[in-house]
């Protein structure tokens, strides 16, 4: 058989490195349109001397419309010819793969050598006591760790279901397909702004990942396992992305969230109907916790709320008091008794989302 097919045997759990031609190909064939890397390095190859010149917009690139390649992931493509032809012209090209036209959505975890950022920045949105010793506390690996334990659930390092790509730097990609047509944005696990947890990169729409089996000047992008496919977006990271801001549409109209904090927002003065379903879906997980009398995960249920809402508050989309009373009322239903808890839950969320607002675009919005 051809060598540019079956680049990577599920039989072979320690790929041996293939041509970047058969890589690219490889990618094309599973749907994942992609573009020419630097050779030996991680970045797009650069633009041509005439767009650089004339820092043209990739929209009305000329380059583009002829089958040539520039603007990074603007260029990928599926074309099996065109792939060929850029290859075959410059073999030692590195091949990248747009995330956002491949309905790829990759969990870039990082093992950089840095220090710890404040608290409220190492799991964004959720609180972290000063009573707890983050000495441990070291790389992606151990703050992914932690939020998938908070919400019940194994690390996706940890995730031999999916493809996962060792990197040269002892990070790992994570690969997850999308399964509902949904478009999540990425972010930076260091960024100040929207962010998933430190030293934790997410990729996706707007932008691209080094495929499998390239190599560069660092070494080689390996799989790990026999695993060669994405498996789809986990439901409880997809919630966690969303929480953070990673959505970059709106919910669908026919969300459905549990009466009573459809009626805790309703008692607080109604709205528009798009803000209403917004409001509700932001309580339904504080609402949820009212069914079980304990190991609902409460706490950090309330503190995601009023992160959410604090940020709503400080781009302007409601109203501080009409905010904490919708939340007050719906943690109140689900834990009656524990008015102080709730209290300085919401007053540590609220506070911590208002540094980071919301505005239409990203989390519901209207």
């Amino acid at each position: 058989m051809p060598a540019e097919q079956h680049a990577f045997h599920s039989d072979s759990s320690t790929p041996a490195v293939h041509s970047p031609l058969t890589t690219a190909l490889w990618c094309a064939e599973r749907g994942w349109p992609v573009h020419p890397l630097a050779p030996g390095r991680k970045v797009p190859v650069a633009n041509c001397v005439n767009c650089r010149a004339s820092a043209c917009r990739s929209k009305r690139c000329p380059c583009l419309a002829a089958g040539r390649w520039c603007h990074g992931f603007h260029a990928a493509t599926l074309d099996q010819l065109r792939i060929r032809q850029w290859w075959g012209k410059c073999p030692d090209l590195g091949v990248g793969v747009a995330c956002g036209p491949a309905g790829l959505v990759i969990i870039d975890v990082d093992v950089h050598r840095a220090e710890l950022p404040s608290r409220d920045r190492i799991l964004p949105g959720i609180a972290i006591g000063d009573q707890v010793n983050l000495g441990g506390l070291a790389n992606g690996f151990h703050s992914l760790a932690v939020l998938a334990a908070l919400c019940g659930q194994s690390s996706p390092a940890d995730d031999a279901t999916t493809l996962r790509v060792r990197t040269p730097s002892g990070g790992v990609h994570v690969w997850y397909r999308t399964a509902d047509g949904r478009r999540w944005q990425c972010s930076s696990g260091s960024s100040q702004g929207r962010a998933l947890a430190w030293q934790v990169d997410v990729r996706a729409q707007g932008g691209y990942i080094i495929a499998p089996g390239t190599t560069t000047r660092h070494g080689v992008y390996t799989p790990l396992d026999d695993v060669r496919e994405p498996a789809p977006l986990p439901a409880w990271l997809a919630a966690e992305l969303e929480r953070t801001g990673h959505l970059s549409v709106p919910l669908p109209r026919g969300h459905r969230v549990p009466p009573r904090a459809e009626q805790a927002v309703l008692a607080a003065g109604g709205g528009g109907e798009r803000l209403r379903q917004l409001l509700c879906s932001i309580l339904a997980p504080v609402e949820a916790c009212g069914r079980v009398q304990e190991g609902a995960g409460f706490s950090d249920a309330l503190n995601r709320a009023a992160y959410t809402l604090g940020g709503l508050v400080a781009a302007g989309r409601v109203t501080h008091e009409r905010a904490k009373q919708v939340l007050r009322q719906a943690a109140v239903s689900a834990r009656p008794g524990q008015d102080r808890r709730i209290d300085q839950i919401m007053r540590s969320g609220m506070a911590a989302g208002s540094r980071h607002p919301l505005y239409a675009g990203r989390r519901g919005s209207g």
